[in-house]
């Protein structure tokens, strides 16, 4: 029976990948008709691996949930909820949002500690104990660099070197004071400001992927913008089946830097999550060099040396920060942080000097889990 939609559904999304959904059961029920057809929980999914694609714009790009068709009777519901938390926590870690905590703490955490909510404050903690491990190459404070660059209000521009010197006053990892017993966060210099773009994205997918495994659904993808994606089970491959190893999980393509119509490479994720950081979308050109957004904040300046740097993690937020850490650290030093880490991996395109190449470095792969193509 097929169901009747609202105009709220219609407007979230939910007719849409319900008829699919429903399209899949009744495949479903025509191949076993009668009263052989099983259980809805027990329903194989349509013969050819199809997926359930439920998607909505937040936090400035697209964010994505991709099941296996077929395989969970509830998971259009599930994957609308998963997408209203997103909602939710962009309305918690917006910098845009006036009303946001973010913004609440940005501007009065320099008059005195402010409470943070609980999840949001062992996010903060991970960010502080990155920037240690990192040498200060991933800080949430850069986001007075990114103003001062132009970057904040699309109107990029190279800034004095007084511009620079003050901006660079407001920031470090230093100036952060948490306290774990009380949950609280202080800033101890007025103008001091957090940012949470280079880890928002993988946080949300990561707390979303909780509440889809409470659910029941143990086999999706999530991704948000394509740049940060979470793997979970696998994919059906044929006929509709798990493959026999589910370590084969999903095969994830990374874009090229340079040729965004081309696969660098493609990544077996299974159980974990990538992400990837590049500047070249959001970069302008003074004076014959060219300058990108992501600001290496130990010395001010847009990063340079490395193309793309992708990163694989256990969880998103892990590798939504160390993409962009990697990306200022470069290449050596990236090497050095996964050696001592064999939950790491990474993928670096660097640019060739003269030739317009790209040279691909990779560390902490199995051969299994990559393939390069570029």
């Amino acid at each position: 029976m097929k169901r009747k939609s609202t105009r709220r559904d219609f407007l979230k999304g939910r007719s849409a990948a319900d008829a699919v959904s429903d399209a899949v059961h009744e495949a479903v029920d025509a191949a076993f008709p009668g009263d052989q057809a099983p259980p809805a929980a027990q329903r194989p999914p349509v013969a050819g691996g199809f997926l359930v694609h439920v998607s909505r714009r937040a936090m400035a790009c697209q964010f994505e949930v991709r099941v296996n068709a077929g395989q969970y009777p509830h998971d259009t519901e599930s994957a609308l909820a998963a997408l209203d938390l997103v909602d939710t926590l962009e309305e918690q870690m917006s910098i845009f949002r006036d009303t946001s905590q973010l913004c609440h703490i940005n501007r009065t955490a320099s008059q005195g500690p402010v409470e943070v909510e609980a999840r949001l404050f062992e996010l903060l903690e991970m960010a502080m104990q990155l920037y240690a491990e990192t040498d200060g190459a991933f800080d949430l404070t850069s986001a007075a660099l990114w103003e001062v660059w132009g970057f904040a209000r699309r109107a990029a521009a190279v800034p004095t070197e007084e511009q620079l010197a003050e901006a660079l006053g407001r920031v470090g990892g230093h100036l952060v004071r948490l306290d774990a017993q009380r949950r609280t966060i202080q800033l101890d210099k007025p103008g001091v400001q957090l940012n949470l773009g280079s880890i928002g994205k993988g946080y949300a997918l990561d707390r979303c992927a909780d509440l889809l495994l409470q659910a029941g659904i143990e086999d999706f993808l999530f991704h948000g913008g394509n740049s940060s994606v979470l793997a979970r089970g696998a994919q059906f491959m044929t006929k509709g089946c798990l493959p026999k190893d589910r370590s084969q999980g999903w095969i994830v393509g990374v874009r090229h830097p340079l040729r965004p119509d081309r696969r660098l490479a493609e990544i077996r994720l299974c159980d974990r999550a990538l992400a990837t950081s590049g500047s070249w979308a959001q970069s302008f050109v003074h004076r014959g060099r060219r300058y990108g957004h992501i600001i290496d904040p130990r010395t001010g300046h847009p990063a340079e040396g490395v193309l793309s740097a992708t990163a694989i993690a256990p969880t998103a937020a892990l590798a939504d920060a160390l993409s962009t850490a990697f990306y200022v650290l470069g290449p050596d030093k990236t090497v050095e942080y996964c050696e001592k880490r064999p939950e790491i991996a990474a993928l670096l395109a660097c640019p060739v000097r003269h030739s317009g190449g790209v040279e691909i470095r990779s560390v902490g792969f199995a051969e299994a889990e990559i393939k390069l193509l570029g």
